[in-house]
């Protein structure tokens, strides 16, 4: 989990489609009144908006926080320092190329505010169960299994045994055979995939490590994991939340990638050598 420290705003919008009513009441509030919320109380909040004390307090925890007064801290950093809404509004009547630049800063935003939420410690972690593993699993579904194949993609240049499972009963299989200190990645932009919940069961009876690649949020599959990359973005009229953030999955792909290459170098350079030795085979 990322620091108590900002991004407050980026939280509320990543989160917005999946509030109840009146979590969207208090999120609408804070995001229209931030300098407001920094100089009130909760109870000062809770009449202003004709809601219990409780009612608050359980979405500054829903948000992440460990109550009001930790969200007004970090609510209170994001007006200090400015930040550029995490999206443009894509418009019927907008031309071709404006469509093009809004869907561009949108996967900007993703990438941005993604590598702003990064928790060192947790990378840091990421990397060491990775090379400690003989073994890398990547499980997704749906676009979630692109981004997984993705994963083995790249990794197969290391040298470290990796496989991508996108059906559910090939994810259990695989699953099954995982030995301690192996690696499952994980990939869900919901965070509550049944068939991925259900390999991860199988995994950590092996005593395998899960690493979750998910939403900003506190979801199933964050909560069950070992460690949780998360990804901010959010859905526009036109594009899903989930299309946004698929670069941002990838970008922590690529820096688990990189760090691996770095740490088992040698490893990486003869698994490298020996697939471009088999690929010059396909050119002409």
């Amino acid at each position: 989990m990322a620091t108590e420290t900002t991004h407050v705003r980026q939280r509320i919008q990543s989160l917005y489609n999946t509030f109840s009513d009146k979590e969207k009441q208090i999120a609408d509030y804070m995001l229209q009144n931030p300098e407001t919320i920094v100089h009130s109380t909760i109870n000062q909040v809770a009449d202003q908006l004709s809601l219990a004390d409780a009612t608050v307090f359980r979405f500054c925890k829903r948000l992440g926080f460990k109550g009001y007064q930790a969200m007004k801290i970090a609510l209170a950093s994001d007006i200090i320092e400015p930040i550029e809404d995490i999206h443009e509004t894509i418009q019927e009547n907008d031309t071709e190329a404006e469509v093009m630049s809004k869907v561009f800063q949108s996967n900007k935003n993703a990438l941005t505010y993604t590598q702003e939420v990064l928790d060192e410690s947790t990378v840091r972690q990421a990397v060491q169960y990775l090379l400690e593993a003989s073994e890398l699993h990547f499980y997704g579904s749906g676009g979630s299994g692109v981004t997984a194949q993705d994963g083995q993609h790249k990794f197969m240049r290391t040298g470290l045994p990796s496989h991508a499972y996108t059906d559910s009963h090939w994810q259990v299989m695989a699953a099954s055979q995982l030995k301690p200190n192996d690696v499952t990645i994980v990939i869900s932009h919901s965070g509550a995939n049944e068939d991925v919940l259900e390999a991860m069961d199988v995994a950590k009876e092996q005593g395998a490590r899960i690493i979750a690649i998910t939403s900003y949020a506190k979801t199933p599959i964050s909560q069950k994991a070992d460690l949780t990359l998360q990804t901010i973005s959010r859905e526009t009229e036109y594009r899903s939340e989930a299309l946004a953030s698929r670069l941002a999955e990838l970008s922590l792909l690529d820096g688990l990638y990189v760090n691996y290459c770095i740490k088992k170098k040698d490893q990486a350079q003869e698994a490298v050598a020996k697939i471009r030795k088999a690929v010059a085979r396909k050119k002409l």
